[in-house]
């Protein structure tokens, strides 16, 4: 399975590398971001955590891509096995069926088709922590048009992992949203996903994990250009992390505020 799944990733980009190099401008739009987050009282890993992460969005005649990059500072890991900084990644390239065969799929609040894949890559660098590992996603990817919100995804993926404590596949459900509203002279972005895994693997247990961010546009309420210097806070509840089973003798349930500061190009 993990064979046909990287298959799978493979086929996305060497498609979608074709119908670029076809094209006369495939690339329609990109943007990236800078982000800084403070945060204590995380679960599993150790409590307080600083992260940057470098965040990629791009809209082509292909489909969509975004990627991002976690470089985290485990602060307070008190021995090598704790893990001192670690890395985490998920390239996620979508492949539209509207763009490539040109024409409308739009039914109802769906306004497009897609094949979503991801991949995801956990890296720490402590010896004992034992979950570096790679996930493949894929699955059918849906564009909503939602009233009030900038955009609105939903992604099915079937997923398999390789390593880790999940010996097997299961099915994850993935929203992604944004919504703006004006606040004074600027606005608040509320932006975000979930991540819900609905069923047993193995030792695997379903989890949730619910990630959303608000930000005030504060370069626009200074008087310099809009959407470009944020800043908020991000809400992170997992439900058993990891996958692992929340309990009174280990807890897995994670609710945490962080601090951030967002400067988008």
């Amino acid at each position: 399975m993990r064979k046909t799944l990287t298959t799978a990733l493979l086929t996305t980009s060497l498609l979608a590398a074709g119908v670029a190099n076809a094209a006369d401008s495939p690339l329609l739009w990109h943007g990236e971001s800078l982000t800084y987050l403070y945060g204590k009282d995380f679960r599993v890993d150790p409590r307080i955590q600083q992260t940057v992460t470098f965040e990629h969005a791009s809209s082509w005649t292909w489909g969509d891509l975004f990627l991002f990059v976690d470089s985290i500072w485990f602060n307070g890991a008190t021995n090598a096995s704790d893990g001192h900084q670690g890395f985490y990644g998920e390239l996620s390239p979508r492949l539209s069926f509207g763009k490539l065969s040109g024409r409308d799929l739009s039914f109802g609040p769906i306004t497009d088709v897609l094949l979503a894949t991801t991949l995801e890559y956990d890296q720490n660098d402590g010896e004992g922590a034992g979950r570096d590992q790679r996930n493949y996603l894929v699955g059918p990817g849906f564009d909503l048009k939602v009233p009030g919100f900038d955009y609105f995804q939903l992604n099915l993926y079937y997923r398999k992992p390789d390593g880790g404590n999940a010996p097997s596949g299961a099915w994850q459900l993935t929203p992604v949203w944004a919504y703006t509203l004006p606040l004074g002279n600027s606005d608040l972005l509320i932006d975000g996903y979930l991540d819900w895994v609905m069923n047993n693997k193995g030792s695997y247990h379903a989890n949730l994990h619910f990630n959303p961010q608000v930000k005030y546009d504060l370069g626009k309420a200074m008087g310099y250009e809009a959407k470009h210097l944020y800043v908020g806070t991000e809400y992170d509840y997992w439900s058993d992390k990891y996958g692992i089973k929340d309990s009174e003798g280990f807890r897995t349930d994670q609710s945490v505020f962080s601090f951030l500061v967002k400067y988008q190009f």
